[in-house]
């Protein structure tokens, strides 16, 4: 029996401005499945990159580094800093106005099997009230590990993809000139832990997105590379291969390398606020009927002026009119049929007539209905 499901969408206010953000409705239509590598797929426990950060300063801004009332640390920075060189400023530190000097902390990644000598990329980001890191150089900063101690240390000029120019009564500011990069600025002094050893026994694989199906046909696919059975699936996101080349890093190039079809939940994605609308081939519906229409309410305001006639001792006053127009469009009734394809689905979307927007809430009526065979997600 079919399900009757009416949708209406009231009070809906009609302005007079138009909106710039256009709604868009995107979606996929790939009939075929196709195979992924599993290097695409998934990743190898123990290879990783790891998060460094550090604290510095930066030095030779055009008068837009911290102040000495909204940051004290600077100041102190300074001081700390001149005194490695043999300078004591400890007795003239309330004076110091480092206008042309910022703290930053300096952030980067340092990526799995680097060595000493390398470089990396450093993000220098102002940590007090400097209005630019434009025209900046970062002073040699130790850059730390989760672990305390130093793997890296950055210094170099402050690449600013924006600008901030003030006057005594407007201000203009373009990006974040407050955030900047150091392409290269980093000097790697300590090798990256080591996450995978040749002579490991097993290799542990690990889905970018858990499924049952997928990680069932991996196991498929590695056993039947190697030709007996090296892989065994431990959960629905991992899978441990036993090392039988007695080389590791060898037998990951060749795991990479395998491909095999993928497998996911259907789901249907949507954004309110824009209208945008992803849905996935797997989308499917039982048979429904949909009825949609719309009331749109048009609200005018016209504000008159009622000027009294001379000497007669009235008083000029505003006169608002308010006019108000309601239009209700005929319902569409339309019946959706059971499908298993997400053209089908669409074909049946769009005989109704909705926008992006009004197609939100009529899936969303379908999925409280019971006939929407998808996980629905509100972004």
């Amino acid at each position: 029996m079919a399900i009757l499901k009416q949708f209406m969408t009231g009070n809906m206010v009609k302005k007079t401005f138009k909106f710039a953000i256009v709604p868009l409705l995107f979606m996929s239509f790939a009939t075929l499945a196709y195979a992924e590598r599993i290097k695409d797929i998934a990743t190898v426990e123990g290879v990783r990159g790891n998060a460094l950060i550090g604290y510095g300063l930066v030095v030779g801004l055009n008068g837009t580094g911290d102040t000495s009332n909204s940051s004290p640390f600077t100041i102190n920075s300074i001081a700390a800093m001149l005194e490695r060189f043999g300078v004591n400023v400890r007795a003239d530190i309330s004076k110091m106005k480092p206008k042309n000097i910022a703290a930053v902390m300096v952030t980067a990644e340092l990526p799995a099997f680097s060595r000493p000598g390398q470089q990396i990329d450093v993000t220098v980001s102002s940590m007090g009230d400097s209005a630019s890191l434009r025209g900046g150089t970062l002073l040699i900063t130790p850059l730390l590990g989760g672990d305390k101690q130093v793997y890296s240390v950055a210094q170099g000029p402050i690449s600013v993809g924006g600008f901030s120019l003030a006057g005594k009564a407007a201000t203009v500011t373009k990006n974040h000139p407050t955030v900047g990069k150091i392409p290269n600025g980093g000097r790697i002094e300590r090798a990256a832990p080591r996450g995978l050893d040749a002579a490991q026994n097993k290799i542990v694989l690990t889905l970018n997105r858990a499924d049952f199906t997928t990680v069932r046909r991996m196991q498929e696919a590695i056993n039947k590379k190697f030709g007996q059975p090296v892989a065994r699936a431990i959960d629905a996101g991992t899978v441990e291969v036993m090392n039988t080349e007695n080389n590791a890093i060898m037998m990951v190039s060749d795991l990479e390398q395998i491909e095999l079809q993928t497998d996911h939940r259907a789901i249907v994605v949507m954004d309110e606020r824009t209208g945008t609308i992803v849905m996935g081939q797997e989308v499917a519906i039982d048979m429904v009927a949909v009825a949609h229409g719309s009331i749109q309410v048009s609200v005018g305001e016209d504000s008159k002026v009622s000027q009294p006639n001379a000497f007669s001792g009235g008083k000029t006053a505003a006169v608002n009119s308010t006019t108000v127009d309601v239009t209700e469009e005929k319902a569409k009734l339309v019946v959706l049929p059971k499908t298993a394809t997400l053209s089908s689905l669409v074909e049946a979307l769009n005989a109704v007539g909705a926008s992006p927007s009004d197609m939100i809430a009529v899936l969303q009526a379908i999925k409280a209905a019971g006939a929407l065979h998808a996980d629905l997600k509100v972004i």
